[in-house]
């Protein structure tokens, strides 16, 4: 009797799981407005980076209802094995298996700057650099002067292809005007600008201040990004922040390898935040650094289908990265189903 209900329990186990998986990918609230019809950039270390801890968010953000644009900005080619060519091709077709447009949406970083490896410090004032050279540029003229020398890129960081076009018509414009009004007295500059910050892209995705894995390349992302965002709302108390910066905050040892497990505490924790969180804003409003973890929740969670896709980005797409301890993670890490992204709340100074 005993060995026959352990066998049912056995064959009940898979059933059940399965049907939790179905169930918890089924009841997830629709993605909010402000991440439908935006420019995204997910911004990550390494290739391989994107299948392994973002594919729930990629594949959600990218589904074609929504009508967004997202991008990846991968800041080094993960070349510590001498293999940066190899994974820049790579993270190029995993990208497209997980819902990004084309190829060309993805950009990897061969910079001097950027060297992986976990005893490689990157600067967050050099993340800054690129991140406003690519999408903020007019922030160029504030920061320091850079002294490092760099490597050519492999690919040029992604600004906005529609601000190109429309800074080289409003300089075409403007020749024009000069030619045919010489003696005009032009107005200032500050007048053909927009009051109020302002950036190319509407929403940034990276790491958080844990880096998921404590990798030093992972960390440093996330406070080169929260500086980039405070660069753009500097002088501009009072303004709505143009960019929403959302990151993939770490969980335990247990958790992050409970695979579809974890989606209930997540679940669980997202409903306490939005019913609790309201008054414990209130209390830690003194505390700034408290605030900009007092952040607001959205769940991915990949179902049966999606999460198959993700197992096909690593192993399809990241072939030279699948080691024996990748095939554990593709099987039993939360992050390759479950993904909560927290919006960080940035202070203007």
């Amino acid at each position: 009797m005993a060995g026959t209900t352990t066998v049912v329990t056995l064959l009940l186990v898979p059933v059940l799981v399965f049907f939790l998986w179905h169930m918890t990918a089924s009841s997830i609230p629709p993605v909010p407005s402000n991440l439908r019809n935006k420019r995204i950039i997910l911004l990550i270390a390494h290739p391989d980076d994107e299948s392994m801890f973002f594919s729930p968010t990629l594949q959600a953000l990218t589904h074609p209802s929504l009508q967004n644009h997202l991008k990846i900005l991968c800041m080094s080619t993960g070349d510590s094995e001498g293999l940066g060519e190899t994974r820049r091709k790579e993270i190029e077709a995993a990208a497209v298996t997980l819902g990004v447009r084309r190829r060309e949406d993805v950009f990897v970083l061969n910079d001097d700057r950027f060297k992986d490896g976990m005893n490689e410090t990157w600067r967050p004032e050099e993340i800054v650099r690129v991140l406003a050279s690519a999408f903020a540029p007019h922030l160029n003229a504030t920061l320091p002067a850079n002294t490092t020398t760099t490597t050519t890129a492999s690919s040029e960081p992604p600004s906005s292809d529609k601000e190109k076009e429309k800074d080289r018509r409003k300089s075409k414009s403007q020749k024009h005007s000069k030619s045919a009004s010489s003696s005009a007295t032009p107005p200032p500059a500050a007048q053909n600008m927009p009051a109020g910050p302002r950036a190319t892209i509407d929403v940034l995705i990276t790491f958080d201040a844990q880096g998921i894995s404590s990798h030093p390349n992972h960390i440093a992302l996330y406070h080169g990004a929260k500086q980039f965002i405070q660069s753009i709302m500097k002088g501009h108390s009072g303004y709505a922040c143009p960019v929403a910066l959302y990151t993939l905050p770490t969980v335990n040892m247990a958790r992050k390898y409970s695979f579809i497990l974890d989606a209930v505490p997540t679940l669980l924790g997202g409903i306490y935040g939005s019913v609790f969180g309201g008054s414990k804003k209130q209390t830690i409003a003194s505390s700034e650094a408290k605030q900009d973890t007092a952040a607001e929740r959205t769940v991915f969670v990949n179902d049966i289908p999606r999460y198959w896709k993700a197992r096909e980005a690593m192993v399809s797409g990241h072939k030279s990265q699948m080691v024996w301890f990748r095939w554990g993670w593709i099987s039993l890490g939360r992050y390759m189903v479950v993904n909560d992204l927290r919006s960080e709340r940035v202070v203007a100074s």
